[in-house]
């Protein structure tokens, strides 16, 4: 399994229904579980541009996609995605250049 981070910013239908936020923050994590991620972590972020975060495992891009844009559909947020390595991938990585 990868990890990945999505960074989740409100739309402006989602600031409208803020209050509405945790159990749509409920139902996006079982979107990632039901599509064969793990919920690793969830944090809210202040005096960013994102207002919340996804620490995710997940088999590869293509599962991570169909999930985000399932989350997305509903309008309520926009997301950003990335692909973390852990110190290990990323020695290997390193250690792999020419």
């Amino acid at each position: 399994m990868r990890t990945y981070v999505i960074y989740f910013g409100f739309t402006a239908l989602g600031i409208q229904n803020t209050k509405d936020s945790p159990a749509r923050i409920e139902a996006a994590k079982q979107t990632v579980r039901d599509m064969g991620g793990e919920m690793k972590a969830f944090y809210g972020i202040l005096g960013s541009q994102s207002d919340a975060m996804f620490l995710i495992k997940a088999p590869d891009d293509e599962a991570v996609a169909k999930m985000v844009l399932a989350i997305a559909k509903g309008g309520y947020v926009r997301t950003e995605t990335h692909r973390l390595f852990s110190e290990d991938e990323y020695k290997k990585i390193i250690w792999a250049l020419p």
